[in-house]
């Protein structure tokens, strides 16, 4: 059997000598791979050489120039909680997200460079916000794409090697399962969009965004992208991962929400003519608030690597602005400092 998206289609030619057709049965799918299914502008290298040639001559303020504090946290109580429901901003896309007794880890990047080397690439602001050897033992990590920001090798491999890593269950998007069982983790779920997993007493659910993957020179969009939908009896948690502005918001909305608590990116904006189908700006992390129909959300992929443009310290700035000019309470929608962790009721 041949496994595509997560559909197995049977390889009738083996026995014909003729080569089967793989039709996809899904608006995502491809015959070899995925794609956004919204109105969606797809760049390529020619246009990643014109922003670098755009760029020439630009300031872009380097790691130096920012200053984010680091807030104190308590390790030890992060540890030792099995009932409080807290989340912990570590930096970029990386939380740690404490619900029903579990813990469980997004895109957890831990590493100096957001790059396959670390010799160069974009580098670390500012250090994690907790250690990952402080971090409780983890029961459960969600990947939302394959870009090395959100999926960090080193990070991976730290994770597999702790003392109960081989309890860790990594939930991740069609595709990816290969690149981790490379790894020597066998304890990973490949799901689609709309897929449902249940890890007692959560149920977690990949959804659909806009985005892209891609981990090398070649293989773009070989791999899914997701947001992740995470429920117990009485909490419902959104993670958007990395995505553009898209209709999808409102239908996940519809059909998963509303949430207790979203985490929304802000960051990654400028410019653009590039940037608009792949990341939100602050005023659109706030439509997305709103359509998901979260009670409160917290601010993510921001602050932590210098990856586009726009002065790092900008989108907290502009969700203020936003807030304000929409009549959105302040606390709806907060900007956590590095490490700061809120307990939710």
């Amino acid at each position: 059997m041949y496994r595509l998206g997560g559909l197995s289609t049977t390889i009738l030619g083996l026995l014909s000598g003729h080569s089967a057709v793989i039709k996809p049965t899904k608006p995502h799918h491809t015959t070899n791979g995925f794609r956004n299914i919204h109105a969606y502008d797809e760049h390529g290298f020619l246009d990643f050489l014109k922003w670098c040639w755009e760029r020439k001559g630009k300031l872009i303020p380097g790691p130096e120039a920012y200053h984010f504090p680091l807030a104190a946290n308590d390790p030890a109580f992060l540890r030792g909680n099995h009932d409080r429901r807290t989340l912990t901003w570590i930096g970029h896309a990386t939380m740690l997200f404490q619900l029903g007794g579990k813990n469980i880890l997004t895109d957890p990047q831990f590493s100096e460079r957001a790059s396959p080397v670390q010799w160069v690439g974009p580098r670390r602001v500012v250090a994690p916000g907790l250690a990952l050897a402080a971090l409780p033992p983890i029961d459960m990590v969600v990947i939302s794409h394959d870009h090395y920001d959100s999926l960090d090798r080193r990070t991976i491999e730290a994770l597999r090697d702790r003392a109960g890593g081989a309890q860790t269950h990594f939930l991740v998007p069609l595709g990816l399962k290969r690149w981790f069982k490379s790894l020597g983790i066998t304890r990973v779920v490949e799901l689609d969009w709309g897929d449902e997993y249940a890890l007692d007493p959560l149920r977690i659910t990949p959804v659909p965004v806009q985005h892209w993957s891609k981990r090398g020179l070649f293989g773009r969009n070989r791999t899914l992208w997701a947001g992740w939908v995470i429920q117990s009896l009485d909490f419902r948690f959104f993670f958007a991962g990395d995505s553009g502005y898209t209709p999808h918001f409102q239908e996940i909305g519809q059909h998963w929400g509303p949430f207790d608590l979203a985490a929304i990116p802000i960051g990654a904006y400028e410019p653009r003519w590039l940037m608009a189908a792949n990341h939100l700006t602050p005023e659109e992390a706030l439509q997305v608030h709103q359509e998901v129909g979260a009670k409160q959300s917290v601010a993510i992929h921001w602050g932590t690597f210098t990856l586009t443009d726009e002065p790092l310290d900008e989108p907290p700035r502009r969700l203020e602005q936003a807030k304000a000019a929409a009549g959105v309470a302040a606390a709806e929608f907060v900007v956590l400092e590095h490490g700061e962790t809120i307990i939710l009721n």
